[in-house]
């Protein structure tokens, strides 16, 4: 498929549609940029896959967007942050684009586990590849040292969101076993980090059947502030990126099964174009 005119957008990447709830987030507070997410449908999950392969396939979606024009790209999706954002950041972008910026969802929320948890024991929630990268446990040394981290991996909550089960007895069951199992590792925990761009879909839910004592930190909430603070702390990148509050959509699978889908995700309809990445 051909590629369309440069725009200057803000590029938003995830291996399917949880980053969905991330870009959502960010529109709603940034609202006058321009925007492109780029969903990989095709070869979702990334979960697991190798670390060569999601590097492979992150370094493609982001190669696509720069294409495109976008100056800064959001990688919503933990797995390609974990296994990915670093590499490309250190290796890929000084000599091929030393101009453009890179940014992850890991990062922002450790951060913001310091800022909440009184206790310094904190929970993680997510996938089993991202669990496996111990991605949030390193990032947890370096930035906040003093915290305690429990990881579970949920490895059904992902596939109940994408079948549009986010209410009823099947979505409860699954919620209450996985904090049994985390409260059974520790029981001083006080935050839980959802650690899956797919789990805020599902917060009500999870509040309702955790103690009211524990904090949920959404990524959905943390990363659009995090993205405005980026901004306003260079001001070379943000006067780069286009303005018109136009959104484009882009997925390597089926438009149907991505519109379809996406709804869930943002709530409104959405009309897509699919492109091909890679061999």
């Amino acid at each position: 498929m051909s590629k369309p005119s440069e725009s200057r957008a803000i590029g938003v990447f995830d291996s399917g549609f949880g980053g969905l709830t991330i870009f959502k987030k960010i529109r709603e507070r940034l609202p006058g940029y321009d925007y492109i997410y780029l969903g990989d449908n095709a070869r979702t999950p990334y979960g697991n896959r190798s670390f060569e392969a999601v590097l492979k396939f992150t370094t493609e979606c982001v190669e696509y967007l720069f294409s495109l024009g976008c100056p800064l790209i959001i990688i919503a999706c933990n797995t390609a942050s974990a296994k990915a954002l670093r590499n490309i950041q250190q290796l890929y972008l000084p000599g091929a684009y030393p101009d453009r910026r890179v940014l992850g969802v890991i990062r922002p929320t450790v951060e913001s586990a310091e800022r909440y948890t009184r206790n310094h024991s904190v929970a993680l929630w997510a996938t089993h590849g991202t669990v496996q990268s111990q991605s949030f446990k390193i990032e947890l040394s370096k930035h906040a040292p003093r915290v305690r981290l429990v990881q579970q991996a949920c490895p059904l909550l992902v596939p109940l969101v994408e079948a549009g089960e986010l209410e009823g007895q099947g979505l409860d069951y699954f919620v209450a076993k996985y904090w049994q199992l985390t409260a059974a590792r520790a029981k001083d925990i006080d935050t839980l980090l959802l650690g899956c761009t797919h789990y805020p879909l599902l917060l009500p839910r999870i509040r309702a059947l955790i103690p009211s004592g524990v904090t949920i930190c959404a990524q959905d909430e943390i990363v659009a502030p995090s993205l405005a603070d980026y901004l306003g702390r260079h001001p070379e990148m943000e006067t780069r990126i286009s303005r018109g509050g136009r959104l484009r959509f882009l997925t390597t699978d089926s438009c149907d099964h991505f519109d379809r889908l996406a709804e869930i995700f943002m709530g409104q309809a959405i009309s897509s174009e699919r492109v091909e990445l890679g061999d």
